[in-house]
C-alpha cells in the first residue's frame, strides 16, 4: 500500500493535494491548466474512484464554426450619393454640344485631370452641375444633359470652346477642401458687376428670393461649381457678393463671364436640412 502511495505522489501534480481517497485540485492550478491553451479546451478525466490515482488531462478539439452563410444587417442600406468639395480640379473645353443620334443632348468636353482614372457611370461636376460620364477616351468625355438640367442651370449658354469648371465626385481619401457640394443646382443667378480691387476681384449676383435665403454673409455658397465665401447678402435688392483672389480667378470660369450673363448655385445644404426639420415641427406644434 505505501509503494502505490508513493508511485502516485510521483505523477501527481505538486498542486494537487490529497488528504483522502478523493484527489482535490486547488482552484487557480484548474483555472490555469483550462486557460493555458486557447484553442483546446480541457476536461480533467478520473478513474473510478476506488484508490488515490493519477488524473489523466484529455484535449478536445474546438466544435467547428457555423456553416451558415453570412447575413448583412444592412443589405438595404441606402447608396451613398456623389459628393464635390466646390474645388475645381480644371478647365475643361466644350468641344460639342448638342443633339446626340441617339435622341438625347449630349456634351463632350475635352480634359485632363479628370480623366485620370475615369471609368463610364462617374460623375463629375461641371461648372457645379453632377453629370454622368457616358462615354470617354484618352482627351475627351461625353455627358448627357437631361431637359431638367438645361432648364434649371447656366449650361444652355455653352458653345463649343467655351471653358467650364470640372470637378470629380470625392472619394473616400479626398482631402475636403471646401464645403458639401451636391452638384444639384439650386437655380441661376445673374452677374450684376465685376469690380476690381487691387488684383481681386469683387462679382455681385442677383439671386431669386427664393433661393437668396439660404445664402448667408461668411457662409458657403457654389458658384458655377466653386465653393466660395459669401461677403454681403442684400435682401431688398435681391443680391450677393463674393471676392476672388488673383489665384481663384486663373483657375475658374467665373471672371470670363460678363455682366449680365448666368452662373449656376448652389447653396449650403445645410440651411435647407434646417428649414426642412423646423417646418416639420412647426406643422407639428401648430396642428
Amino acid at each position: 500500500m505505501a509503494t502505490q502511495m508513493a508511485a502516485a505522489a510521483a505523477v501527481v501534480p505538486s498542486s494537487i493535494v490529497s488528504t483522502s481517497t478523493t484527489p482535490k485540485i486547488i482552484p487557480s492550478t484548474y483555472t490555469s491548466l483550462l486557460l493555458s491553451k486557447a484553442h483546446h479546451r480541457r476536461r480533467l478525466a478520473f478513474n473510478p474512484i476506488l484508490k488515490p490515482s493519477p488524473l489523466r488531462l484529455t484535449f478536445l478539439p474546438n466544435k467547428p464554426r457555423s456553416t451558415l452563410p453570412f447575413r448583412r444587417t444592412n443589405a438595404t442600406a441606402p447608396q451613398i450619393r456623389c459628393l464635390f468639395t466646390g474645388i475645381v480640379e480644371e478647365l475643361g473645353t466644350v468641344k460639342q454640344l448638342g443633339k446626340a443620334p441617339h435622341g438625347g443632348f449630349d456634351m463632350v468636353i475635352e480634359a485632363k485631370t479628370v480623366l485620370e482614372g475615369v471609368n463610364l457611370g462617374d460623375s463629375i461636376a461641371v461648372n457645379g452641375t453632377c453629370l454622368t460620364v457616358t462615354e470617354f477616351d484618352a482627351n475627351t468625355f461625353t455627358v448627357g444633359l437631361s431637359p431638367e438640367t438645361l432648364r434649371k442651370t447656366s449650361l444652355e449658354e455653352l458653345q463649343g470652346g467655351s471653358l467650364v469648371n470640372l470637378e470629380r465626385a470625392l472619394t473616400p481619401t479626398s482631402r475636403m477642401g471646401g464645403h458639401f457640394v451636391q452638384g444639384h443646382v439650386d437655380g441661376t443667378g445673374i452677374i450684376l458687376s465685376k469690380v476690381p480691387e487691387g488684383d481681386s476681384l469683387w462679382i455681385k449676383v442677383k439671386a431669386e428670393k427664393e433661393l437668396l435665403k439660404y445664402v448667408v454673409p461668411k457662409g458657403f455658397i457654389a458658384v458655377d461649381g466653386t465653393s466660395l465665401t459669401v461677403v454681403d447678402v442684400n435682401d431688398g435688392e435681391g443680391w450677393f457678393n463674393f471676392m476672388l483672389v488673383a489665384y481663384t480667378q486663373q483657375k475658374v470660369v467665373i471672371p470670363l463671364k460678363e455682366v449680365g450673363q448666368k452662373v449656376n448655385l448652389e447653396a449650403d445644404i445645410l440651411g435647407k436640412q434646417v428649414e426642412r426639420l423646423l417646418s416639420g415641427y412647426i406643422s407639428i406644434r401648430s396642428s
